[in-house]
């Protein structure tokens, strides 16, 4: 599934790290979205909302439906799943199977708009996350099918950060719309947000002190070596678990002064949540179920693996990805780009650096 955190630097800056967990790969596509860019949400029934970008963005999307062969996508074809905007706003969407159920009637008088908008919503209208809390509350939103999807209502939930560090969580919950304040900055997937927060209370003792030194009656222990602050951290990879030691590294990671230093750190915490290949597996009847997606069928046991990591540095508005046939990351810097009027987009395995080659010693 997925992951995402927000750390902070030694100067409160704000940094976004997000992995992205399936069972297959996807066909990605890496989007700069130009100011006034015109995006429509259909929604069936309702008048469809839209607008113009108010701001640039530059996002990992996914289309809805895939298109006629040789035909272009326009932007309101791609949906944002990982993105930032020219003022440092930044939108994940990852994966909740518990989304779907039926909703409260919506007013069809009203316009409405599609779950699978709300990124180019938030990203391409407003600037912080003040601002989406207090435009959210007079939206209607529809939990959308989605073709791609095999017609399934969006089984996603979505973070939003500003580069002043506040967070929120936009959550649908068997069809019923819940907007967190997100005082820790970290999202995984099921169960609610809520509930997350409130396992928290169970970790209360977590600390990033190592307590090496003991006795037993007469006889002291000492260990051998440090890390055992750790030893209280949840180890698999549930949501549950990954919210737990995300939290932790996000709080005790060393606050860096150096933005370039602060998104390496970022890179590091996100090592911790990258799972290859084969660490776990979903044999049928034992296994948990999957993402099914149109013209991507599986024929092996499920294994959710990292297919893509990204880190966004809010401040100065750069989003980096790696993809998972790759070590090393690519750096889209938006205050470069965000002056061009044109839409553009191009697959991301076509972006991503693949390992390198050997290199001689002179």
């Amino acid at each position: 599934m997925c992951t995402s955190l927000l750390y902070a630097d030694a100067q409160r800056r704000a940094y976004l790290g997000r992995t992205l967990e399936l069972s297959l790969e996807l066909p990605y596509q890496i989007a700069r979205f130009p100011r006034g860019a015109e995006i429509r949400s259909v929604v069936e029934g309702h008048p469809g909302l839209q607008w113009r970008m108010d701001h640039a963005v530059i996002a990992v999307t996914m289309p809805a439906a895939m298109p006629a062969p040789g035909a272009a996508f326009a932007p309101s074809d791609l949906k944002i799943i990982e993105g930032v905007n020219d003022a440092g706003l930044a939108c994940s969407v990852q994966s909740y199977p518990q989304a779907g159920g039926p909703q409260a009637p919506l007013d069809p008088a009203r316009q409405a708009i599609s779950a699978a908008d709300i990124g180019a919503f938030v990203l391409g209208r407003f600037s912080t996350v003040a601002q989406v809390k207090a435009a959210l509350a007079d939206t209607q939103i529809e939990l959308s099918r989605i073709p791609i999807l095999g017609g399934l209502q969006m089984p996603f939930h979505y973070g939003v950060h500003d580069a002043g560090g506040a967070s929120l969580v936009i959550e649908f919950h068997r069809g019923q719309l819940a907007v967190y304040d997100n005082p820790v900055g970290v999202m995984t997937n099921a169960p609610q947000f809520s509930w997350h927060l409130t396992n928290l209370n169970n970790y209360a003792f977590l600390s990033n002190v190592d307590r090496s030194r003991g006795r037993f009656a007469d006889y002291a222990v000492e260990q051998p070596g440090s890390g055992i602050a750790k030893a209280g951290l949840p180890g698999t990879d549930t949501s549950v678990d990954r919210f737990v030691r995300a939290a932790f590294y996000a709080q005790f990671a060393e606050k860096q002064s150096d933005p370039d230093l602060a998104v390496q750190m970022v890179a590091h915490i996100m090592n911790n949540f990258d799972r290859p290949r084969g660490i776990t597996i979903d044999p049928p009847g034992e296994g948990s179920g999957h993402l099914q997606v149109a013209g991507h069928d599986l024929n092996t046991i499920p294994t959710e693996f990292t297919s893509w990591t990204s880190l966004t540095d809010l401040d100065r508005r750069r989003l980096y990805l790696r993809g998972g046939s790759g070590m090393g990351y690519t750096c889209f810097d938006l205050p470069s780009q965000a002056a061009n009027p044109r839409f553009s987009v191009a697959p991301m395995a076509h972006l991503m650096p693949s390992m390198p080659p050997p290199v001689d010693l002179a």
